[in-house]
């Protein structure tokens, strides 16, 4: 499905709740109010419907996201559900690992097929200044359940914030020289009440890049140097996986994005910079149907903005990472 500027829409990030075992600091603050309450948050029920009216319309993958959505005690009925959804050809998630030790294995037998884990530094004192929380082991714990449980490639990310993790990535990139895994490095974004945060820490790619290749050697483009997804890929000479670079604040890859999110409170978010929203729970508990809800997601990528519109100095301020959904 293509919205008026071109770009072919298939992939729906779903958000299933705002809570986190967490604090970082560019995403939630310490004392977070006013979570959604357990009643506001989409049922399973109600987002097997939801994917079932974007599939109708050709959307084919689709991503779990938080908060962190290991915290849903429902989780492996939702991933259930959504795995057997006909259409659905990707069905992934993305978690900060602390839960997985214990959930990666059901997770895969309902039908998860890939988890991206989130981990900012392997170095336990940075990562605990930036998570506010000493979890490097119990992440670690995460990945190797995620890979003996099958939910392979692991992609690791890390959002680099200045003052705190920056020179981490030498670190983590080193990790796809002797493992199949793929590291994402992403620019850190003002969003939120976190904005100024993110605009005293921010780190771009070029910098984060020099770093890599000052200590690890050339980086080398895979994909003829093409955006992938939101990633611009690489590899290091010999290295067995990828490391890739979003870079949404230094080069904005708007003209290629194929997505909508949905937040926790079930609401469509055009564009993660814009604060327009759209509530599929109002269609869904006001006796909508399927083919409602499809007219409504047809109606949000209708509506999807061509670009952000933070070269501009605008910031969304509505909501922080937390309530959108990663």
């Amino acid at each position: 499905m293509k919205d008026h500027y071109g770009r072919q829409i298939s992939y729906l990030r779903i958000s299933v709740t705002d809570r986190c075992n967490l604090r970082c600091r560019y995403c939630m603050p310490v004392e977070q109010r006013g979570f959604v309450p357990s009643e506001d948050l989409l049922t399973p029920l109600e987002i097997e419907q939801l994917a079932q009216a974007a599939v109708s319309l050709g959307f084919d993958k689709l991503r779990l996201t938080g908060g962190e959505p290991t915290l849903r005690r429902d989780i492996v009925e939702i991933v259930e559900r959504l795995a057997g959804v006909p259409g659905v050809d990707e069905l992934l998630m993305t978690t900060n690992g602390i839960r997985l030790p214990w959930l990666a294995d059901p997770l895969a037998q309902a039908g998860l097929r890939r988890v991206n884990i989130h981990v900012d530094s392997l170095d336990q004192v940075h990562l605990a200044r930036l998570t506010r929380f000493n979890v490097v082991h119990k992440v670690w714990a995460g990945i190797e359940a995620a890979e003996r449980a099958g939910l392979r490639p692991v992609k690791l990310n890390a959002v680099v914030v200045r003052d705190y993790n920056e020179e981490d990535v030498v670190g983590l990139t080193r990790l796809t020289l002797e493992r199949e895994w793929h590291v994402r490095f992403i620019e850190l974004m003002p969003l939120g009440e976190p904005a100024g945060f993110a605009l005293d820490h921010f780190v771009p790619t070029q910098e984060s890049m020099d770093r890599i290749e000052r200590a690890l050697g050339p980086l080398l483009p895979l994909n003829d140097g093409k955006l992938q997804g939101e990633a611009q890929l690489y590899r290091l000479a010999g290295g067995r996986g990828s490391v890739g670079f979003i870079s949404p604040v230094s080069h904005p890859y708007c003209d290629s994005c194929n997505h909508l999110r949905v937040t926790a409170d079930g609401r469509i978010r055009l564009c993660l910079l814009s604060e327009e929203e759209l509530s599929v729970r109002d269609v869904l508990r006001g006796g909508g149907s399927i083919q409602d809800l499809a007219a409504l997601l047809r109606r949000a990528v209708a509506c999807k903005p061509p670009g952000s519109q933070l070269e501009q100095g605008v910031f969304p301020a509505n909501r922080a990472m937390v309530r959108i959904g990663g």
